[in-house]
Formats: structure tokens, C-alpha cells, sequence
């Protein structure tokens, strides 16, 4: 298996779209409607199928250990990743699957034999999503220290380091680092057919991004700023592409949102507004601002009042695609036109919307050259 072939998730499709976010309850929506996504396993064994005979091209799910609270508890429910990757790359033929990994919370000779386990399930479908660490609480749960943001990347570019070379030397080694003293490694077997799972990476900050396109295949992106014009969205793809050429590397750009499509566009804002403002778990939006630093005690009431709502509409799910299957279809092409390669979408409930996605907008995307003929 070239790896190649590993990057691209065995498909020809222009814009490599996943579904993000369902093995936690209530997925990236942090709503109080009673039809949000519950996670319970038969539902994700039901979608990853239903997923996988669409094409679609990967799943990724959210590393979370701890709920946010509110009246929902936003992702307290939630399905260990590496265990809910391997399960369902064994039911599935396809599709790419990906574990997200704490690097802090896993010591790295065991998530590397936790991800070749699965990769031996998959064929050599599974992808992972490497995760720095950001969220105090869930440090707390484990008894561990965050490290300050500099020394946490230099000890993920360790722990990577070392993850690679258990996939990929034939001979014992040492490893010798800042963080580890590892003597007399030895990790059997490898990932399927000579070749490494493709790797993804989130990093906002400069040390984070620069963290990813040094090792990973592919770099997610927030573009929100700039979805209203081809031309800044692809100035925006170019430089991320060019610091990674810099580095000798080629890194593909992706990004997160959510999508709430109906056949009329008043149908689908509707539905916005109802479940993600409306019915907003307010006290979910308080614990993840909180979780960042932000309270009522320490940001002024106007700007306060304004990152809540920016936090419902943007930061659980990530961008909004609302509209007609025309108008979802013709939003992420122009995002495939700019130079993205791919998009992890989230559904307020993957299994009720997923049908329509499916059956009305894949086929548009063909029609427009994104997607593959199926």
C-alpha cells in the first residue's frame, strides 16, 4: 500500500469529505433538542456503514473525557476512539477511520501498537488524529500536569517521533529525548503493507501549526474569515501549503463544519436558528468558554454576550452550511476550487440527516467534479 494512496484514503475524490464528532452525544452541537445525536454504539455502527457504502471518505472522531455540563451535558457520553475505530473498521470496507489520541494521556509505544491494531483490522484503512491537549479539567481527571504551550509541542514532536519509529524500524532501537528513555524497543507488527496510517493534526497557534505540517498529512484549518470570497480562502490554503514546502514537506488542508440542509433554504435556516440558538445549551457554551479562560468575571458583558453566541454558531461545530443541496453543493466545491482537500462535517443527528446529504448533495458535488462518479 503506497503511501500515497494512505493520503488520499484510497479515493479519487477531489474533496475528501468525513464526518466528525459522532462518537460523543450530542456530536459538535451543543443543543438541547431532543432529536440530537445520542453516540450509543448501534448508531454509530449504523452510520459508519451507511457512511461507508456513500464513499464518504473518513470518519473522525472527538477525543473527549470529560462533559461540559449544562442541561445536555455536552459530549459526557462519549466512546473511547481507538476502541470505536477498530470496531467499526471491522465492519466496514472502505472507509478511512480515525483514532484521536491524546499524546500526553498515551504513552507512545502503546498508542503505536493500539493504531497498527487497528490498521491490521482495517486493511490498512486507519488514520490518526494527534491531539496536543488543551483542556484542564480532563488533565485533572488523570492526575496529570498540562505543560506550558512550547514545551507541550516539544514533547508531542517526541512522542511522534518515537510512534514512527515503532511503525517502521525492523531493529530494536533506543530513543533518547528530552522527555523519554526508551531502551531496547522492539514493536511487532507494522502497519498494513510497508506504509504508515496518514496522520492528522489541529494547531491554531504558531508553535501548533508549525507542530503539524512538520509531521503530519493533513493540516485542519478554520476558514470561517474568509468563506466569503474563492480568492481569500485560497490565499489563505496557499500559505499554509507554502510554510510546508518550506519545511520540505506537503501537508493537504482541510476543514470542520456543519451542515443543515433541507430542500428549502427557509427550511434549513429555521432549523438553525431553532436548534443551535434557540435551544443552545447555554450552560454547555459557559463551561467550554470557561474552559478557554472566559467568564462573566473577567470579560466585559457586551463582548461576553457575543463570544456565547459566536461559540453556538461557531465554535462547537465549526462553520455553517445551511441551504438547499444547491447551495451546500455549491459551497464546498468553492472550497475544493480554493484549494482545500478535504472537510469533516457534523450533523445535528448524523443518522435522520445524513440520507439527504447523501442522496441529494454527493450527486451535485459529482456534477460539479468534487466527488467522483459513484
Amino acid at each position: 500500500m503506497a503511501q500515497t494512496d494512505r493520503v488520499a484514503m484510497n479515493t479519487d475524490n477531489a474533496l475528501k469529505i468525513g464526518l466528525f464528532g459522532a462518537n460523543c452525544s450530542s456530536g459538535r452541537a451543543a443543543t438541547k433538542v431532543p432529536e440530537r445525536w445520542s453516540a450509543h454504539w448501534g448508531e454509530c455502527l449504523e452510520l459508519a456503514r451507511m457512511a461507508d457504502q456513500a464513499r464518504i471518505d473518513f470518519l473522525l472522531p472527538i477525543g473527549r473525557w470529560k462533559g461540559y455540563g449544562g442541561e445536555t451535558d455536552l459530549q459526557g457520553e462519549t466512546l473511547e476512539t481507538l476502541t470505536w475505530a477498530t470496531g467499526l473498521l471491522g465492519a466496514t470496507e472502505r472507509i478511512t477511520i480515525f483514532g484521536t489520541v491524546h499524546a500526553p494521556l498515551f504513552h507512545p509505544l502503546i498508542a503505536a501498537k493500539q493504531c497498527v491494531t487497528a490498521d491490521q483490522v482495517g486493511g490498512g484503512r486507519f488514520g490518526l488524529n494527534i491531539v496536543c491537549g488543551w483542556n484542564e479539567g480532563e488533565f485533572e481527571m488523570f492526575g496529570a500536569q498540562q505543560r506550558d504551550h512550547e514545551s507541550r509541542y516539544a514533547y508531542a514532536q517526541e512522542w511522534v517521533d518515537i510512534v514512527k519509529l515503532a511503525w517502521t524500524k525492523q531493529e530494536d532501537f533506543d530513543y533518547r529525548g528530552n522527555f523519554f528513555d526508551l531502551h531496547g524497543v522492539r514493536a511487532y507488527p507494522k502497519p498494513v503493507g510497508g506504509s504508515r496510517p496518514v496522520i492528522m493534526n489541529a494547531g491554531g497557534s504558531p508553535v501548533g501549526q508549525a507542530f503539524a505540517l512538520r509531521n503530519c498529512d493533513a493540516f485542519f484549518t478554520a476558514t470561517a474569515s474568509s468563506r466569503l470570497s474563492i480568492e481569500e480562502n485560497t490565499r489563505t490554503i496557499r500559505g499554509i501549503k507554502d510554510a510546508a514546502s518550506a519545511m520540505g514537506r506537503e501537508t493537504e488542508v482541510f476543514t470542520v463544519g456543519q451542515v443543515i440542509c433541507r430542500t428549502s433554504k427557509a427550511e434549513a435556516q429555521d432549523y438553525y436558528q431553532h436548534a443551535i440558538v434557540d435551544e443552545a445549551d447555554w450552560d454547555a457554551i459557559d463551561s467550554m468558554l470557561a474552559n478557554r479562560g472566559m467568564t462573566p468575571q473577567n470579560t466585559p458583558a457586551d463582548e461576553f454576550r457575543e463570544k456565547r453566541i459566536a461559540c453556538a454558531r461557531l465554535g462547537v461545530g465549526g462553520y455553517p452550511f445551511i441551504g438547499t443541496p444547491d447551495d451546500i453543493a455549491g459551497e464546498l466545491d468553492n472550497l475544493r476550487r480554493a484549494g482545500l482537500r478535504g472537510i469533516a462535517i457534523s450533523f445535528v443527528n448524523y443518522l435522520d440527516e445524513f440520507p439527504l446529504f447523501r442522496d441529494e448533495v454527493l450527486p451535485r458535488l459529482e456534477d460539479l467534479g468534487s466527488r467522483a462518479r459513484r
